[in-house]
């Protein structure tokens, strides 16, 4: 702990004394604490603010992401969630599970008009091999989406996203 120490000199009254009486007083050390905890009270609260706002970013992005697992964890050929909703510019990530390989390919006929399929499918040649690999979609067009898995589509892979 850092201490302050000053040297105090306290005048001495020379006036009415006694004959042979010594005049000098002896110096007064005072010590004095340093303000240490204020410091570390503000380092403190900052680091809060710090570790606050990151998990709010975190947060927030989580928020716009919604996770669709393909296959189930039975191995059913199936999108989990099959049929949902999201908002404009919501990010899904369609992520391969089990009963692989999975693809997502959105049909050219039931997407809104003017959205370019090959934009957001992935090719249907591409293919998720591995548990935990995924494929990300940003929609942003208002309406209903079809979505399929070409190598499942025949044994019921298929889906629907509606976009508001």
């Amino acid at each position: 702990m850092a201490a302050i120490s000053a040297a105090v000199a306290i005048p001495s009254f020379t006036g009415l004394k006694a004959a042979g009486a010594s005049s000098a007083k002896p110096a007064v050390s005072v010590r004095m604490a340093a303000p240490k905890l204020a410091v570390k009270a503000s380092l403190k609260d900052f680091g809060v603010a710090v570790a606050a706002t990151a998990a709010s970013a975190i947060i927030a992005s989580n928020a716009l992401a919604l996770d669709v697992t393909l296959g189930s964890d039975d191995g059913a050929l199936v999108f989990i969630p099959q049929n949902f909703e999201i908002a404009s510019g919501e990010k899904i990530v369609f992520k391969n599970n089990a009963g692989f390989p999975h693809n997502v390919v959105f049909d050219e006929d039931e997407v809104p008009a003017g959205v370019d399929v090959a934009k957001i499918s992935m090719s249907e040649e591409d293919l998720l091999n591995a548990k935990g690999e995924t494929y990300a979609v940003t929609l942003t067009a208002p309406g209903t989406y079809s979505f399929y898995c070409s190598p499942h589509q025949g044994a019921g892979m298929v889906g629907k996203v509606t976009v508001k």
